[in-house]
């Protein structure tokens, strides 16, 4: 049986009043329209943006731009590779002064956040102090990378506990690096870096700031903040071309093995009695070993410079309005958005939520195939975090961005009020991971080289919406 829930009459008529809101910049596929089932279509709606952010136009058009002028960097002596050497330098560039580097900084350019923290990760001369809250990528490398447990810490229901429960950590056993979210990418939650970052250097201990979900709402300010180190991802970043950063002191750096052993990575490398003997190079170019993406690179310093140049204050603004707007629309339906703390200063445009009767992965998939909304379901790479929410089973994300306007919002709500007053139209099955429409006869493009999405994978066990405890079967 499903549960109904009561829309608030004050939050239905706050959020019905709420001001339109347009998209604040282009990107590519905005309004591209996709097929849902029973043969119909949708624009589609983009709000899975904390997961992978689609292209900025002008990040597209740059790309498009360069691509005839591409070559290898550094060691070429042609004029398109000296061209490109010269356009991938001034990408390093672009990203530290967009982080406030500071002069000393050195600017790895890595695959993404999961990467650049794998890096990092590698060069910690000693323990290292993380939260039970963080995304998996700032949560695993410290043990796999040392083959030392991270001594991880208990969030606490406030920000103040919290911080008084790492202030306890790091008096008890001095800690080489304190690794904490700039925003959880669960409930969008930013914490006090200032205050994290002046309580670890109080201890001795170095700060890295995985700003993945942070950087793209906010940008980062590695000078002000005083912090050491920040990791983040171009994917997230409206760049999706496979490039991300590790910025920050060098002298760790330096000192630790290539991460990438390669071309590019050495000074000399020599032979003698079988063996080499190999002068590695500085950072960023240590750890930057074989030919690099020089593309991603670019990619990803276009969109710093749109970002910078559209101003963080609009950025900020407009997705204050449409994050307000979805949360409201979601209480109004009785769907309380996750929260980690009581007592959060600011909060990213993500936000997670369940609906009572129904698993996260069918809502997802109704979402998508019944009304061409695209959101994320599961456990979003931060199992910790959602255990300690009580959602063991998966929440449903919507997360904004700058491709985001009050119709995105509108549709997820009303798709919602749909679900809530008759259930979904089709059927839905599961093929072990995820939950899809059964039958599926969605099609693909002509492109993708097959007829349906049924042909990814079987799906055949029922996908059966929740029974909350005490409800009539």
């Amino acid at each position: 049986m499903t549960v109904l829930t009561r829309p608030s009459p004050d939050l239905a008529d706050r959020a019905t009043q709420t001001p339109d809101v347009p998209a604040l910049l282009p990107t590519v596929g905005a309004g591209e329209s996709v097929p849902l089932v029973g043969g119909r279509r949708a624009g589609y709606v983009h709000l899975d943006n904390a997961a992978s952010a689609p292209a900025l136009a002008r990040v597209a058009a740059h790309v498009t731009e360069v691509l005839p002028a591409y070559a290898s960097v550094h060691r070429g002596a042609g004029y398109l590779s000296q061209l490109c050497t010269g356009l991938y330098e001034q990408a390093r560039e672009t990203v530290g002064r967009f982080v406030h580097a500071r002069p000393d900084d050195v600017v790895v350019l890595t695959r993404n956040t999961t990467d650049a923290l794998n890096l990092l990760a590698s060069a910690v001369p000693g323990e290292v102090v993380v939260l039970d809250v963080e995304h998996h990528a700032n949560l695993l490398p410290w043990t796999s990378a040392s083959g030392r447990p991270a001594r991880v810490v208990r969030s606490a229901p406030t920000l103040a506990g919290t911080e008084a429960s790492l202030a306890a950590e790091l008096a008890h056993r001095p800690a080489a690096l304190l690794a904490v979210t700039g925003a959880s990418n669960v409930t969008g939650e930013v914490p006090d870096l200032r205050r994290l970052v002046r309580l670890a250097h109080a201890h001795g201990a170095r700060v890295v700031v995985d700003a993945a979900q942070l950087l793209p709402h906010r940008g980062f300010d590695l000078a002000a903040l005083d912090a050491d180190y920040v990791a983040f991802s171009g994917h997230k970043a409206y760049a999706p071309f496979g490039a991300g950063a590790l910025v920050g002191r060098r002298d760790w750096l330096d000192a630790a093995e290539p991460h990438q052993a390669g071309g590019g990575a050495v000074r000399r490398v020599g032979v003698s009695d079988g063996t080499t003997a190999t002068d590695w190079a500085t950072s960023p170019e240590r750890h930057e070993g074989g030919t690099p993406n020089v593309l991603g690179a670019l990619a990803l310093a276009e969109a710093l410079r749109v970002l910078e140049a559209t101003g963080l204050d609009r950025v900020r603004h407009h997705e204050a309005a449409l994050h307000r707007r979805l949360v409201d629309g979601l209480r109004a339906r009785g769907l309380e958005p996750l929260r980690l703390w009581d007592d959060p200063s600011d909060v990213v445009g993500v936000v997670s939520f369940t609906v009572p009767g129904w698993r996260a992965a069918q809502v997802a998939a109704y979402l998508s195939a019944e009304h061409g909304v695209g959101v994320r379901d599961g456990r979003f790479c931060a199992h910790p975090l959602l255990a300690r929410l009580g959602v063991d089973d998966g929440a449903v994300r919507a997360s904004l961005g700058v491709g985001s306007s009050s119709a995105d919002v509108d549709r997820l709500l009303a798709a919602l009020d749909a679900l809530l007053r008759d259930g979904p139209r089709w059927t839905y099955a599961s093929d072990g991971a995820t939950c899809r429409p059964s039958p599926d006869d969605r099609d693909l493009p002509t492109w993708a080289g097959a007829t349906g999405l049924h042909t990814l994978a079987p799906a055949t066990t029922p996908c059966a919406p929740t029974i909350p405890a005490g409800a009539e079967q």
